[in-house]
């Protein structure tokens, strides 16, 4: 059995466009597979006007994804979903970081950000896991790590 990727299809609220065009910008390997749009059957059924954006499939670090828009999105995102992206160096990790926040996007806790259109990321370094298996340093790590908003590398391998 020959088994496809599972791909994670989000749906924005009109802005579906904009927000795969910020993805790509940051993400290597990235690319649009096709956009299809909304026709004259489907604005009347769908109350989109015509020639408007519908699906857009693409991918990012050559992971598939899907974005649904309609302008009548009703299912806003939240944090029970989020997208990982681990990180070698402090420059990667800032590169991400302000990348999603800009033009509207805000920093929560522990390398969790939101992006301009709601969604959920966690920018983290690669080593975290290494770090949080160390008996010896889990504790300090986990401290250091908790206080933070965007993950400082440097503080986290001298806690």
């Amino acid at each position: 059995m020959h088994l496809k990727p599972i791909t994670p299809c989000l749906w924005f609220n009109g802005r579906a466009e904009e927000a795969v065009n910020l993805y790509q910008s940051l993400f290597p390997d990235s690319a649009i597979q096709f956009v299809s749009r909304y026709d004259e059957n489907g604005a009347e059924f769908h109350r989109e006007p015509a020639g408007s954006v519908m699906m857009i499939r693409f991918t990012l670090n050559g992971q598939p994804f899907s974005a649904l828009n309609s302008t009548r999105a009703e299912f806003p995102f939240n944090e029970s979903v989020s997208f990982q992206i681990e990180c070698n160096t402090q420059e990667e990790i800032d590169h991400y970081w302000f990348g999603l926040i800009a033009n509207g996007g805000s920093e929560s806790m522990c390398g969790w950000l939101k992006d301009p259109f709601g969604v959920s990321w966690q920018v983290v370094p690669s080593m975290l896991g290494e770090l949080m298996s160390n008996p010896e340093k889990a504790g300090r790590v986990s401290q250091a790590f908790m206080t933070m908003r965007r993950i400082i590398i440097s503080d986290l391998v001298n806690a």
